[in-house]
C-alpha cells in the first residue's frame, strides 16, 4: 500500500468527497482515529453520520454522550446486498444534511462477515463506487475503519485500491494505488457449476422464463415465500434484454454451494456505472428493473462490455 503526503484541505483529490480508508489494530486504535475524526467535524459544526458493528458502536457511545450532532445508524438495515448501500447512505446523508449542513459518515464493513468470494468482490466495489457516486458532494465525506490486525496485506491492499486516501496519523494521505481510472477492474465471475439449465428468450418468452426460474428455484431450495421476489427480479432483467439488449438474451442456473444463482446475457450495454444503486425518481421513465433486482435479491453481480454485452447474476441464498 504505497501512500503519499498531502494536505487535510486539498487531499490531493479533483473530487471535493473525502474517501479515506483507516487501517487499525485493536480498539484503542479504532478509538484513536475515529474519535478525532468526529471531534474534527463536531469543532466546524458538522453532523456525524456512524454505521460500524455493534460492538464499535458500543465504544464510541461511551464516548459520546450527549452528542445532538451524532446518529448512530444501523447498517443492517440495508440488507446484506452491498448494492443497496449507496441507496442507504444518500438517504442518511439526505436527512442529517438538512439545509445544506455538511456532513461525515464513519462506516466499518464487515469484510470478514462476507458470505462467500462473490459477495466480498461486490462490497470492494462498492467501496469503489463511493467515490462515483458522491464524487460531486462537498459537503460530505467518509471514514472507514479497517480492522488489520490480522495482517492479511493482501486483503488490506484490494479494499485500500478503493479508497483514493489514507487516515494515517490523524492525517489526510494520497493513497497511490487507488483504482483511478474510470472503469474497475473486476474480479473475473467463477464458471457456472453442474447440474446447469439453460434457456434462450425472446419476445413473448417472459412467462417461459419465469417457470423455469421458479421450478429452478424451488428444486434447489429456495423458500416458497422468496420465489415471488426473484420471479420480479428475473422479469425485470429478462425485459431489459428484450428492450436494450438486442431482442433477446440466455438464462442459465444453477446452484453453487448455499446459493441459487440466475444468470441472465444478452448483447446490450449499460455505461451507468451506478445503474440500479440509486433510488429511482417518481418522475423517472425507465430504469427500476436493476434498482428493483437489487431490493429483492440477496445479490447482484454486473459485467457490462461494449465488444461481450451484459452478465447479470442474481444471488438468492438457500438456507441450510
Amino acid at each position: 500500500m504505497s501512500v503519499s503526503r498531502t494536505s487535510k484541505t486539498s487531499a490531493g483529490q479533483e473530487s471535493p468527497f473525502r474517501h479515506e480508508l483507516y487501517p487499525y489494530r485493536g480498539d484503542t486504535q479504532f478509538l484513536t482515529g475515529t474519535l478525532g475524526f468526529i471531534r474534527e467535524a463536531l469543532d466546524a459544526g458538522e453532523a456525524i453520520i456512524i454505521a460500524v458493528p455493534s460492538d464499535k458502536a458500543s465504544l464510541l457511545r461511551g464516548e459520546l454522550t450527549d452528542e445532538p450532532a451524532v446518529t448512530f445508524v444501523e447498517a443492517s438495515t440495508a440488507g446484506p446486498n452491498p448494492g443497496r448501500h449507496i441507496a442507504a447512505w444518500t438517504a442518511w446523508m439526505s436527512e442529517q444534511g438538512e439545509g445544506g449542513r455538511p456532513v461525515r459518515g464513519i462506516g466499518e464493513t464487515a469484510w470478514r462477515l462476507a458470505r462467500n468470494a462473490s459477495h466480498l468482490s461486490e462490497l470492494r466495489y462498492n467501496e469503489w463506487l463511493l467515490n462515483r457516486a458522491f464524487a460531486r458532494s462537498q459537503a460530505w465525506s467518509m471514514l472507514c475503519p479497517y480492522d488489520a490486525a490480522d495482517e492479511d496485506r493482501s486483503a488490506l491492499r484490494s479494499v485500500s485500491r478503493c479508497h483514493p486516501l489514507i487516515h494515517q496519523d490523524g492525517q489526510s494521505v494520497r493513497n497511490e494505488d487507488y483504482l483511478s481510472a474510470d472503469d474497475y477492474v473486476f474480479d473475473a465471475l467463477p464458471d457456472p457449476c453442474d447440474p446447469l439449465q439453460e434457456l434462450a428468450y425472446t419476445h413473448g418468452d417472459l412467462s417461459a422464463v419465469r417457470s423455469k426460474v421458479a421450478q429452478c428455484a424451488s428444486d434447489a431450495g429456495v423458500p416458497e415465500d422468496r420465489l415471488p421476489k426473484l420471479a420480479v427480479a428475473v422479469t425485470e432483467i429478462a425485459t431489459n434484454s428484450i428492450r436494450h439488449g438486442g431482442g433477446r438474451g440466455t438464462l442459465r442456473t444453477w446452484t453453487r454451494d448455499a446459493t441459487f444463482l440466475c444468470e441472465l446475457r444478452d448483447a446490450g450495454y449499460i455505461s451507468d456505472q451506478l445503474a440500479g444503486r440509486t433510488r429511482p425518481t417518481a418522475e423517472q421513465m425507465g430504469g427500476r428493473g436493476l434498482w428493483l433486482a437489487h431490493q429483492l435479491c440477496d445479490l447482484v453481480e454486473i459485467r457490462s462490455t461494449r465488444d461481450q454485452g451484459t452478465t447479470v447474476r442474481l444471488h438468492m441464498d438457500i438456507p441450510q
